[in-house]
């Protein structure tokens, strides 16, 4: 790396830090925090302004490095529009269809100022597979989808950050680390969410959320970056490289859009049926999760490395082998955790309703005969008297 560019990452990582604590202390006011809920488990209220600050890091560094290329002043410029469309989710709760929409035309301005879009797919099976204008759709489909995962992925601290750098350092190992200057915009990025981590890991005392914005806008420049990549006139990554540097989020994106919609549910409807929900269900600590799910992203990375040797093709059935087994074995999992809650929740039921009905029933008056009532009349009769003889 230049050095050039590596102040450009410091003043990234700088400038994200000072946009960190403006932002703090006025996130309570402008309504950019994270409220408790049935959904999230947190304690407090916590700043939802990550996001914003690691663009502002990204976009002071890309000013020194003075980058001036096309595609990346039309992907910052398209960028910052859904991070401040994240950014009005989180403090909104815009609806799907809207964030949709505004995905949508920013993934339109890319490809019709850019000529950007996934046109073929690669020698795969002794073809090589040409797309032309039918790849637009694709492209549009792909990159959504990856913004999403990345925005579904941020459900534990650190994770989606510790993905994204994850996911850089696959690119720098599949593209060859001499060929930096091609991601420079995603090595700013990730100089730039340092200060967040740092935050959203109470490593400085000052917990701090990524948000919608953040999670969008890490989709949306590792998605257009690996387009572009694969897209070349001598690509640096083949289509199926692409898909092992983001394996992790695509594969839970995948496993947990099919469960919902073999639900009868939308695919879109949160809920805690993600990887990390799945293993902390399972009695994992948040910061276990984390580590473990991070040395699980390095794992696939590394299988895909090996893959590469293998016959065009194969590669990409390697791929779908990993998928199918994600998806049924995560799948696998889920249910038999929601059948034991629901067993649980039913023996707790029946037991408070046991509880209750035992304290509502009256007790029972017992049935006498007349000669036992008379009995008992002139035993009270009797008390009387030796009670007045007492007195």
């Amino acid at each position: 790396m230049s050095y050039r560019a590596l102040i450009s990452c410091v003043i990234a990582m700088l400038s994200s830090a000072v946009a960190l604590i403006f932002l703090y202390h006025r996130a309570e006011s402008i309504g950019l925090v994270d409220k408790p809920s049935d959904r999230k488990k947190h304690v407090g209220n916590i700043p939802l302004i990550g996001g914003l600050s690691a663009l502002f890091g990204v976009i002071a560094g890309m000013c020194f490095e003075g980058e001036s290329l096309l595609f990346t002043n039309a992907l910052l410029g398209t960028g910052a529009v859904l991070a401040l469309t994240g950014a009005l989710d989180d403090r909104f709760d815009l609806s799907v269809r809207s964030r949709l929409l505004v995905q949508a035309a920013a993934v339109i301005t890319m490809v019709y100022c850019t000529h950007t879009y996934i046109h073929t797919l690669g020698h795969l099976f002794g073809y090589n597979l040409e797309l032309g204008e039918f790849g637009i759709p694709l492209t549009l489909l792909a990159v959504i989808g990856l913004l999403n995962a990345f925005n579904m992925m941020d459900g534990i601290d650190g994770l989606a950050g510790m993905l994204t750098l994850v996911s850089i350092g696959a690119i720098s190992v599949f593209q060859g680390v001499s060929q930096w200057h091609s991601i420079i915009l995603l090595l700013l990025l990730a100089a730039a969410l340092l200060p967040d981590l740092a935050a959203n890991l109470d490593l400085i005392g000052r917990k701090v959320f990524l948000g919608d914005a953040g999670s969008m806008m890490i989709g949306y420049f590792l998605a257009w970056t690996l387009i572009q990549l694969s897209q070349q006139p001598q690509p640096h990554l083949s289509t199926v490289d692409v898909l092992w540097c983001v394996a992790l989020p695509v594969l839970d994106t995948l496993q947990v859009m099919l469960r919902r919609m073999r639900e009868g549910k939308s695919p879109f409807k949160p809920d805690r049926g993600h990887i990390h929900h799945v293993m902390m269900n399972a009695g994992f600590s948040a910061h276990t999760t984390l580590v473990l799910l991070v040395g699980l992203a390095m794992a696939l990375v590394y299988v895909g490395t090996l893959t590469r040797h293998l016959t065009p093709g194969s590669n990409l059935l390697a791929f779908t082998s990993v998928a199918a087994i994600y998806v049924v074995l995560l799948g696998r999992i889920y249910r038999v955790q929601q059948a034991s809650k629901a067993m649980v929740a039913t023996a707790a039921a029946r037991t408070i309703g046991t509880q209750r009905l035992s304290l509502a029933t009256p007790l029972q008056p017992t049935t006498v005969g007349p000669y036992q009532e008379h009995e008992n009349e002139t035993h009270q009769e009797n008390v009387d008297s030796s009670e007045q003889q007492q007195a």
